[in-house]
């Protein structure tokens, strides 16, 4: 008696108050997305648990004190349960595993047998491992007299299953047995809402009704109480009734109504899908930009309201540029374990890419038209630009202030007295426009000076002095400086520097507009499906830049756009045949019916292996036999390039010397792999001798092995020679690089990053993206930074105390400083040790 008092009223109930204490903690801190279907167990956050693991310290330390020291109690196996729970919370699988498995064979308490299988179950299901679940489940469909808690909880876990399996149907079916076990109220009342939301999903209305009215029951979350009201009126009357003004009504009676400030956000944003369905576009515009205002209390609905704004900027008005900002909003309200994350992280790369291109295009030509001016044109032009910044400034500030002031309760008082809120306006710190405008205006006449006193005396020696002494013992706060109003309005000097003055300063603008044409054709066309603006832009290339080395490739898209779009295709043929004869692109238009993708890439491998063969025995002409009517047969693989750069060694042995140099020179422009193109370039210069090259004739062995890992070492880029250029006073970006498949893994960083800028530069208005920079490098972005001082401050910031799962410190050490021109050239050249090796001796 005495054993099985002490184990059951001291350890067993301490630990397992613990554990309840825990899960607790986990369903508070749990933020529902009532945007989609509710989880059926709240997921478990490993920052949580880490935050509580004395806790689970604790709890297994009572129960393995209750299983050391009252061996002949009844409640040793309760104590092994418990512990088996804390090893589960803790991650430890494979130990829980173990315990339950235990608990199993070993326990005589039938209860406490079957809560173990059901556990173990749950694990199964969170593991993946389904095999097991089935093994499991068919275990448990052979027991007897399973308790009615038990079978709760066995239904329960069920649903957890058939949601993994994404089987909705019996999904419910499971929840539904569950719920006539539920006891707890509040338990049954969740469950409740979530078959809602599933027969909703299924389009069976009415059943979602009752359900939605079922959840009201057991005095639910005031949040759930109104989104089980807002969807059941929803599925009744909503979106059947043909009184429009009567659900307008509806909804702006819900968004009135003082219990719902927390959730206005909310209201708006099912106001404005409904103005969709009425095929009212610039209403529901407006109601999501309004809701973007609001303060709401769950920042995931942020997100769903940046998602469909975004959505209506790419399906509606094809504005991809609005589109990725929109995206890159959602994205910062999004947990990374959220289906919409991922979703929204996949969409947004091809988005960032165009935005790189479009606004390449949008500065260059700005800039390349702002250089035929005179100086006395260009700095009207920079001055009208500011002035026009500080009037935008001026009116955010007073809009700001009109939006603040709209809901004062005061206003009603004092207009029994004659007074108003309004008529402070008159006051001059009552009125923000009038402070941004004497805030402007003081910087134009004695510039951005910090707070101190007699900033108006011409001698300040001591108190100068004195200032600088304490600056530079004092740290500022980075937040504190990005606040001010003159980081977002650049001089004029910044403005004029940008201009290019130089041919050689066109001439760069003009390479990068050239990438910019093609490149944005190109994704138009393949991952925008957008035939007809692919066409403009690369017809705009080709005029533009006759020379340009990518008109092979922009003719095949051209042949293709036209093609789909009913043009004359015919036309970008008869070029290709005429101007390319031996381009790929060109053997691809005259055998548009021939095979193609993996079975195409490894007949092509077949071939070149044959005609390498040929080519160490020195038959020429019956390897580019092979070679030619391989490019015919397959004429865009992964193996042409190899198949092309054979073919010219090839000339290098039969044809003169001019012509081998010739499609050496041509070959080394188009092609896009760095290792070909280094090869080639190695065979050009041993064929010119303009610089003596080691080991030549192994050099060309190898080059003919076409894609070995080991063919050549990249050269050391000098940066006396370099073509980047230092320009502090340029916009900056702050680079991270990551391996290409380690980039895969990192789906957390953009949200780490997120929550580093809320907690450091709140208003900074830095955005973050993320590309594939090259085969072997994908880079994570974060700009604007005005110029080169402030892009140093965030690095050094970063490196004190920016913190990842998904950065290493040697990682963080090889982040790096960029100016908007040079990342233009970075990403043309695509060879991030040169830049480096410029960014050592530039900014440190």
């Amino acid at each position: 008696m005495y054993h099985n008092t002490t184990s059951r009223y001291n350890a067993y109930y301490l630990s397992n108050l613990k554990i309840q204490e825990l899960e607790q903690a986990i369903e508070k801190k749990h933020k529902e997305d009532f945007s989609q279907v509710l989880p059926i167990f709240y997921p478990i956050d490993s920052a949580l648990i880490d935050e509580n693991k004395e806790l689970l310290k604790e709890a297994r330390e009572f129960s393995s004190k209750a299983i050391d020291w009252h061996r002949i109690s009844k409640w040793v196996d309760d104590n092994y349960f418990l512990i088996g729970m804390v090893e589960y919370y803790k991650a430890d699988f494979d130990d829980a595993i173990n315990t339950f498995k235990y608990l199993n064979v070993n326990s005589k308490d039938r209860n406490l047998r079957h809560r173990s299988l059901i556990q173990l179950l749950r694990i199964f299901v969170d593991l993946k491992q389904y095999d097991d679940v089935v093994y499991v489940i068919d275990y448990l469909s052979k027991e007897q007299k399973i308790s009615a808690e038990n079978r709760f909880l066995l239904f329960q876990t069920l649903g957890h299953y058939y949601h993994a399996q994404e089987d909705t149907e019996s999904k419910i079916g499971a929840l539904d047995r569950a719920v006539g076990y539920a006891k707890d109220k509040k338990v049954k009342s969740r469950l409740n809402f979530i078959l809602a939301q599933l027969y909703q999903q299924e389009g069976l209305d009415a059943l979602a009704y009752d359900y939605y009215q079922e959840s009201l029951k057991g005095n639910p979350p005031y949040e759930r109480s109104f989104y089980a009201q807002l969807y059941s009126q929803q599925v009744a009357e909503l979106n059947k009734s043909k009184d429009i003004k009567k659900v307008r009504a509806y909804y702006d009676d819900l968004y009135k109504n003082s219990k719902n400030k927390d959730l206005r956000d909310v209201i708006l944003y099912e106001k404005a899908l409904f103005e969709l369905k009425q095929e009212e576009k610039e209403e529901a515009v407006s109601l999501l930009k309004k809701a973007t205002k609001e303060e709401g209390s769950n920042p995931i609905q942020k997100g769903y309201i940046y998602r469909k704004l975004a959505e209506i900027s790419l399906e509606d008005e094809k504005d991809y540029r609005t589109a990725k900002y929109y995206l890159d909003s959602a994205l910062m309200n999004f947990r990374p374990k959220d289906v919409a994350y991922d979703q929204i992280s996949k969409q947004k790369g091809v988005l960032d890419e165009y935005v790189i291109h479009f606004e390449t295009i949008i500065t260059n030509d700005s800039l390349i038209n702002l250089s035929k001016l005179t100086p006395e044109q260009q700095e009207r032009i920079a001055e009208n630009f500011i002035k026009a910044e500080e009037d935008r400034l001026i009116q955010l500030a007073a809009s700001k202030e009109k939006e603040k002031n709209s809901n004062k309760i005061f206003d009603n008082l004092l207009a029994f007295s004659g007074k108003s809120s309004g008529s402070g306006e008159s006051f001059y710190f009552d009125n923000p426009g009038a402070m941004q405008q004497g805030t402007i205006d003081f910087a134009r006449n004695w510039g951005n000076r910090p707070l101190t006193d007699n900033w108006r005396r011409s001698s300040q020696s001591f108190a100068t002095s004195s200032m600088n002494q304490l600056e530079e013992n004092t740290p500022i706060d980075d937040e504190v400086k990005e606040e001010s109003v003159f980081s977002e309005i650049p001089s004029k000097a910044s403005l004029l520097s940008a201009i290019p003055k130089t041919e050689d300063d066109i001439k760069k603008l003009n390479d990068e507009l050239e990438v910019a044409y093609f490149e944005l054709g190109k994704l138009l066309f393949f991952d925008f499906k957008e035939p007809e603006f692919s066409v403009e832009n690369l017809e705009r290339l080709i005029t533009t830049y006759p020379n340009t080395n990518k008109k092979p490739e922009a003719y095949y898209i051209l042949h293709l756009a036209l093609k789909e779009k009913g043009g004359n295709a015919e036309l970008y043929s008869q070029r290709l045949n005429r101007e390319f004869p031996e381009s790929p692109f060109t053997y691809s238009v005259n055998n548009p019916n021939k095979l193609s993708g993996n079975q195409a890439y490894l007949a092509s491998s077949e071939n070149y292996k044959k005609a390498y063969e040929l080519y160490q025995m020195r038959e020429y002409s019956n390897a580019r036999s092979i070679l030619r009517n391989t490019l015919e047969e397959y004429p865009l693989t992964r193996n042409t390039d190899k198949i092309l750069l054979l073919d010219v060694m090839i000339s290098g042995k039969i044809d003169e010397r001019d012509r081998y140099q010739s499609r050496l020179e041509n070959y080394i422009q188009s092609t896009e792999n760095p290792e070909l193109s280094k090869m080639a370039r190695n065979m050009l210069i041993a064929l010119t001798g303009e610089k003596p090259v080691d080991n030549v004739a192994e050099s060309q062995d190898e080059d003919a092995n076409l894609g070995s890992e080991n063919a050549t070492k990249e050269e050391t880029s000098d940066a006396s020679t370099t073509s980047y250029k230092e320009n502090p006073n340029q916009t900056h970006i702050f680079v991270i690089v990551l391996e290409a498949e380690k980039s895969k893994e990192a789906k957390g960083l953009l949200a780490d990053l997120e929550n580093f800028h809320k907690a450091n530069f709140a208003n900074a208005r830095l955005r973050t993206g993320n590309m594939n920079l090259n085969r072997d490098n994908a880079i994570y972005i974060v700009s604007p930074f005005n110029n080169a001082e402030k892009a140093v401050d965030y690095r050094k910031k970063f490196l004190e105390s920016f913190e990842s799962s998904s950065l290493t410190e040697i990682e963080k050490a090889n982040t790096f400083l960029i100016s908007i021109e040079n990342f233009q050239e970075l990403n043309k050249q695509k060879n991030i040790e040169d830049y480096r090796t410029f960014y050592k001796k530039t900014y440190k």
